[in-house]
């Protein structure tokens, strides 16, 4: 393990949080740096700059409102102007430069990145669907690195960053503290949040969901009741930390689709204390508390969501992400991996670790597979075979890790996906062999 990332790994290690989805969160990392009573006084404590932070209009009602105030050493409005970036593999939705594919498609992970590859540097986009200036829909990344971001703060004011880590830990050096993150865990990063990403390992792989419309908020009970899925509690808000460094520093903003440049001569990293509600958080999802059947029938994947992003329309989600966490299994009579279906939102499954229950081979961690609107899909033959004449004890699924991003459109993908060499040709053979079994 490099130096770098030694010492990236010791700091992670001594994080400490605050606790709470959605809470008025509040912290400081000098005492007196917050102001009392008051979010601008005329002068704000210690010399600092107050500035608040708006991730959504201001007249929003309060349970959907997200903003935060932050006291820094420099105000964000002290920069040079921005200038046109490379874009690298980061694509934006509308997507237009292909038809959206009605097949079913599957990718292996992808391959290593070149050397000196970092997290913003080796983003690469499958896919997506609306329109990011306009605010809705969403997109699809995987990452592949191999070396931490130095003197390079990014920020997107397209949409907030959904992280999910299949190899490698993170630690995430946001302007509101600090936040690390690993395989097993997903870390979110609101709208405009400036951020650094520092490799834990010598590498790091996994899938990012950047959502242009509302904000991720925890999904209503309706009548599993008051307790259950993912807890408020178990998701952790950095405290804050500050950077007080006067070297040059690029800002990287993405912005309606394209990446834009600047160099400050501070680093923007410089909040000494904030309060308020829009907040980066890491959250494990082996603290997903399943709810499943014990009686009959494999309940429908809705069962499973951590986080769902609002429409306008009740009960139909921009996008959802869904955890497929460690479960027992005790249906009777009951055929229990997913059944086959065809469904009006779209899906995207990664794998984070081990094996999904529904395939019994070709769905590999870092890997993916796209199931577009009223696609057919399911279980593939062995998997049915197995579970069709398997005894019907009770079965612990502990054996991976699997999730979804859930969305209400179709989801086109790329020139670069369509045409990847780690797209697998042969999907669809996984069905074949699904033989003839009725008897009139």
């Amino acid at each position: 393990m490099s130096e770098q990332a030694e010492q990236a790994r010791k700091t992670a290690e001594a994080l400490e949080y605050l606790t709470g989805f959605g809470n008025e969160h509040s912290s400081e990392a000098v005492p007196g740096a917050l102001p009392p009573g008051r979010n601008s006084p005329q002068r704000a404590p210690l010399g600092l700059y107050a500035e608040q932070l708006s991730g959504s209009a201001f007249t929003e009602p309060r349970g959907h409102n997200r903003r935060s105030w932050l006291y820094r050493i420099r105000p964000s409005a002290a920069h040079p102007p921005f200038t046109r970036t490379d874009n690298g593999a980061l694509r934006t939705a509308p997507f237009t430069k292909a038809p959206a594919d009605p097949n079913r498609l599957r990718w292996n992970p992808l391959p290593d990145a070149a050397p000196g590859t970092d997290f913003l540097a080796g983003l690469w986009t499958l896919g997506g669907n609306g329109d990011a200036g306009q605010r809705t829909g969403m997109a699809i990344h995987l990452y592949h690195a191999n070396a931490s971001m130095t003197d390079r703060v990014f920020s997107d004011s397209d949409g907030e960053l959904l992280i999910v880590p299949e190899r490698g830990g993170l630690l995430l050096r946001t302007e509101l503290g600090l936040l690390s993150a690993g395989p097993g865990e997903v870390a979110l990063i609101p709208r405009g949040v400036r951020f650094r990403v520092e490799l834990l390992d010598e590498d790091a792989r996994g899938y990012v969901c950047e959502n242009y419309g509302r904000p991720f908020e925890l999904p209503d009970l309706g009548p599993i009741g008051a307790n259950g899925l993912a807890a408020a509690r178990d998701f952790r808000a950095p405290v804050a930390a500050y950077e007080d460094v006067e070297r040059p520093t690029e800002v990287v903003n993405k912005f309606c689709g394209n990446l834009w440049s600047a160099t400050y001569d501070h680093s923007p990293l410089d909040v000494v204390a904030w309060y308020g509600t829009h907040t980066p958080y890491v959250y494990d999802l082996r603290r997903f508390n399943v709810i499943g059947s014990i009686s009959y029938d494999h309940p429908d994947p809705s069962i499973f969501t951590v986080l769902t992003s609002p429409s306008d329309t009740p009960g139909l989600a921009g996008v959802d992400f869904v955890v497929f966490a460690p479960r027992w299994l005790v249906g009777e009579d009951t055929f229990r991996p997913p059944y086959f279906h065809r469904n009006v939102m779209s899906e995207y499954m990664g794998l984070i670790e081990g094996a999904y229950d529904a395939k019994a081979e070709g769905f590999v961690p870092g890997g993916g597979s796209l199931h577009n609107m009223m696609s057919a899909h399911g279980p593939d033959r062995e998997t049915f075979d197995r579970a069709s004449a398997a005894e019907l004890k009770p079965q612990k699924i502990d054996d991976g890790l699997a999730f979804m991003f859930e969305t209400r459109w179709p989801i086109t993908t790329t020139p670069q996906a369509a045409g990847a060499d780690h797209l697998q040709r042969g999907y669809d053979d996984v069905w074949q062999g699904l033989q003839r079994h009725f008897r009139a």
